[in-house]
């Protein structure tokens, strides 16, 4: 399947909340979650119907899925990874999605949304330890230095990204040095340190019936 490329603010609506797919923007009132909370299309404003125990885990799978904006057979993938991990298999594999390199460089702040981030990736303006990286889904390992390559230190997506970031409002599990356009991915995070709303237990169920 094609990677989505439609009004992301639709895919909020659908899910019945906040992806925050488009960074600065969903937390302010030009939200259009803020303004129409209802699921897009023609019926969007009926009556919700009860749903089933399969529906509710098939929501919660799209609404995970969506906000690391991966494909299905590639979330697939990083779920059969997680059960061959030792532990809680949903809390592994969420911990596997934040370690992502398109992840920790959206949580560090050099981009302002996870597909800002996927795109300095792929264009080749990230370097972890020394070395160019221009695979999205590269997993990081904790002490792994991201940077922004010198010849890229002007862009102002960066720039604009990193003005936003707040001293103290970093997710426990990277750092941020903005004088030398640095960060690095300190450990893998435990599931109380990783800031989504999602029921991870129901993709795992989900996906073993």
């Amino acid at each position: 399947m094609a990677r989505y490329t439609g009004p992301v603010c639709k895919l909020c609506r659908r899910e019945g909340d906040k992806l925050f797919l488009k960074g600065e923007r969903c937390s302010s009132s030009k939200c259009a979650f803020e303004r129409r909370e209802h699921p897009p299309g023609q019926h969007g404003r009926g009556r919700r119907l009860k749903r089933s125990e399969y529906g509710i885990q098939l929501r919660e799978k799209q609404k995970i899925k969506r906000i690391y904006g991966m494909q299905e057979q590639q979330f697939h993938n990083f779920y059969e990874k997680a059960m061959r991990q030792k532990g809680i298999t949903g809390e592994q594999l969420l911990q596997m999605l934040e370690s992502r390199l398109d992840n920790v460089i959206y949580r560090i702040g050099f981009a302002p949304s996870r597909r800002s981030a996927r795109m300095l990736v792929t264009q080749r303006h990230v370097e972890v330890n020394e070395h160019i990286v221009d695979i999205p889904s590269y997993i990081l390992s904790p002490g792994d230095v991201i940077k922004i390559r010198e010849k890229s230190r002007k862009l102002m997506l960066i720039h604009d990204a990193m003005k936003r970031v707040k001293e103290g409002r970093l997710v426990p599990y990277v750092q941020l040095d903005k004088a030398k356009m640095e960060g690095m991915f300190v450990s893998y995070p435990t599931r109380d340190a990783i800031p989504i709303r999602a029921q991870e237990q129901m993709v795992v169920e989900l996906y073993s019936k």
